[in-house]
């Protein structure tokens, strides 16, 4: 029988060629079906029910391998009979998959263009069930010195401290940040008080000769640039001094 069949018995009653774990060692993980991989992490199935047809309702539910990954934890805790030790070890998997997906080496990446920095995170942000606030720290290169993890709780109920965020750049002698949040089931849009957190960044990081060069938001479907949207220029020239903004304003009409 072969194993992408649909079986009700217990896989320890299967050959054992047919095995997820006895092939995979076998024939290798690329031999392997997305069911079976998942059947392997979630080990055991429910009354009635093995590990690789539960792997199958399971990337059933989500539509997709891909899906699954980027699927908020509460969503994979919904699934029937995936709990305790198989929901963690599910868990664990899809963290370590997401983790990844990041550069090993941070301290090789610059950031030539906001662009990639947005993708960078949404690569690290979308999907998770809670929000969080990011801040990456870069140096004069815009190389990446720290990817921090300044604030995270329920939705909207994130508050980033300004002044740890400033700690943490004097501590790591960033020349520049660029911060990020993600709104988990909403679109990327910025509120009110995300322009008013932003223009107080960069008013806090001014006198430091610290460049505030983005603020990401992360949404579930869509990334929102504070700098590609032309939104920061605007802040900037708010938390311009009376002194600055003339000068500012003959600089523009020069050019």
């Amino acid at each position: 029988m072969a194993a992408t069949e649909i079986k009700t018995t217990g896989i320890a009653s299967w050959p054992q060629e047919e095995r997820p774990r006895e092939r995979l060692l076998s024939k290798g993980a690329q031999a392997m079906t997305d069911a079976e991989l998942v059947a392997i992490l979630i080990r055991v199935g429910f009354k009635g029910t093995n590990a690789v047809e539960m792997a199958r309702q399971v990337l059933k539910r989500f539509g997709s391998l891909r899906a699954m990954v980027e699927a908020p934890v509460i969503a994979l805790l919904e699934v029937k009979g995936l709990k305790g030790a198989k929901a963690a070890q599910l868990i664990a998997a899809v963290e370590i998959a997401r983790r990844v997906s990041v550069p090993a080496s941070r301290g090789q990446l610059i950031f030539k263009r906001t662009a990639a920095a947005a993708e960078y995170l949404r690569e690290r942000m979308r999907g998770l069930a809670e929000e969080q606030f990011r801040v990456l720290y870069l140096n004069r290169r815009n190389a990446m010195l720290e990817d921090s993890l300044i604030a995270q709780g329920s939705v909207d109920a994130v508050r980033p401290s300004l002044r740890n965020i400033v700690a943490r750049a004097l501590q790591v002698n960033a020349s520049a940040l660029i911060a990020a949040h993600n709104h988990p089931s909403g679109a990327a849009e910025p509120s009110e008080s995300d322009r008013m957190l932003t223009q107080d960044l960069i008013a806090a990081c001014r006198p430091l000769g610290i460049k505030v060069l983005d603020h990401v938001i992360v949404g579930e479907e869509t990334t929102f640039s504070f700098a590609d949207s032309g939104v920061l220029d605007e802040l900037e020239l708010l938390c311009l001094a009376p002194g600055e903004l003339r000068q500012h304003t003959k600089l523009s009409l020069k050019n």
